[in-house]
């Protein structure tokens, strides 16, 4: 199973080259912030295997939108927002021992219910997402993106703590601001 993942890894690396190492990075920040939570040892690896694919569904959008410069037209963004959809149906019918296919058509879902593709709200939403959309929130804001330069991680901390209680649980905030604030958890650049 650990090969077949990588594979998968790799080629939605592939394909979208300014986020390699994304997966691992949200993966290694997510397992860290379970880890916090005291979470059972099984569902800290579910969180694990859901984080390093949780973008396969960019594999559908345009390379060209994927690694574009500057600011999306709206119809390119409506397209980006459909990975989590696209993700689920490759996984839905692949039998883990997680609900892999679920956590990551949920990841940018939010529990005020802004988030997509479906809108769900609150307890909706399963704990493994929420882990994971925080550690990808965090992530993508330190890290360098093709339309912005990396803004670091206080800044990444900042939007997870005004959101707080609004888009992210806040008990996931507090444990990954604890985990990299006071425990100093940092991303690799080889990871």
């Amino acid at each position: 199973m650990n090969g077949i993942i990588q594979a998968i890894t790799t080629t939605v690396e592939a394909r979208d080259p300014y986020t390699a190492g994304h997966h691992r990075k949200v993966a290694n920040l997510a397992r860290t912030i379970a880890n916090e939570l005291s979470l059972p040892k099984n569902q800290i690896e579910g969180i694990r295997v859901a984080s390093i694919i949780h973008d396969l569904g960019k594999i559908s959008i345009p390379a060209e939108i994927l690694s574009k410069p500057g600011r999306m037209l709206n119809i390119e963004y409506n397209l980006i927002k459909m990975h989590p959809k696209v993700g689920y149906n490759i996984l839905k019918n692949i039998d883990f021992p997680w609900p892999i296919a679920e956590i990551v058509h949920q990841h940018h879902e939010r529990i005020d219910g802004s988030g997509y593709p479906q809108g769900l709200m609150g307890n909706d939403i399963l704990t493994e997402a929420k882990i994971i959309g925080v550690a990808d929130v965090v992530e993508a804001i330190a890290s360098h993106r093709p339309y912005r330069a990396a803004r670091g991680i206080e800044m990444a901390l900042d939007e997870i703590e005004k959101n707080s209680g609004r888009l992210y649980v806040p008990e996931i905030v507090d444990a990954c601001v604890q985990v990299i604030k006071d425990k100093g958890f940092k991303f690799e650049n080889n990871q």
